[in-house]
């Protein structure tokens, strides 16, 4: 018989770990992490064959750093785990018109591209491999699936936990839920760190800012959540082992 506080405490802890999964979901799925804001496009035909260069290099089949870092910081573009995104006008003679339609294109990264190595001048494969800039890049797309995982799997403990009608498994949950706060907590710092790495080799221009996105939130919102929940899990399993084994001992005497 499980005691009413345990299992309010259980119940809660699975809310916020279903929110929690939720939101890194949605983060992961997301392209706002990074934002890049660039004054208005200009209206000349000079300023719009390079905004078509720029357009065709970052929606090309090769995928280089720096092919897409120039069109994300010209062209209003945003930047995700899994997607790299740009506003530009529908119409190729834009240029006339005094306000042209504007349209979000996006990109995805596909999974070998997720593990190519970054370079110490973006574009330059001959500069060497930047070991610290590759490896943030390869935990910040590996960390929130490794999260992901973790809840997963302590949701599958958590029903095993019920079936059996025992809180002990629940301690297990709580520490998979605690490494699934820091994986989710890890991701974004790597995404932060990779990103401001990124921006010392190649600066922004003057008239161009970036700012962080709503994704990049509900990353770091998901983290707080997932250890909460642990919390809640591990006090649930080590006060109900108290109290069964004072009361055992009560029993007993």
């Amino acid at each position: 018989m499980v005691d009413n506080r345990y299992a309010t405490a259980l119940v809660i802890g699975s809310v916020l770990s279903l929110l929690a999964c939720v939101y890194l979901s949605v983060a992961v799925g997301t392209q706002h992490w990074c934002q890049y804001h660039s004054p208005p496009i200009s209206h000349d035909s000079s300023n719009a064959s390079e905004l078509r260069t720029l357009r065709e290099d970052f929606l090309g089949e090769e995928m280089d750093e720096k092919t897409y870092s120039d069109p994300l910081f010209r062209l209003n573009g945003t930047l995700g785990l899994w997607w790299r995104c740009v506003l530009v006008p529908v119409d190729s003679h834009w240029y006339k018109e005094p306000e042209p339609k504007m349209v979000t294109q996006c990109v995805s990264f596909t999974l070998p591209q997720q593990f190519e190595a970054k370079y110490r001048e973006p574009g330059n494969h001959n500069t060497g491999e930047d070991l610290i800039r590759t490896y943030l890049w390869r935990c910040q797309f590996l960390l929130p699936l490794v999260s992901l995982g973790l809840v997963f799997l302590s949701g599958l403990i958590g029903v095993c936990a019920c079936l059996c009608r025992s809180l002990t498994p629940t301690s297990v949950v709580g520490v998979l839920h605690l490494l699934a706060g820091l994986c989710s907590l890890a991701t974004v710092c790597c995404f932060l760190a990779g990103m401001d790495l990124l921006h010392r080799v190649s600066p922004l221009p003057e008239v161009v800012d970036r700012s962080l996105g709503w994704s990049l939130y509900l990353a770091l919102i998901s983290s707080p959540l997932q250890m909460m929940a642990a919390a809640l899990f591990l006090w649930a399993a080590c006060s109900h082992r108290k109290s069964y084994t004072r009361m055992t001992a009560y029993r007993v005497a």
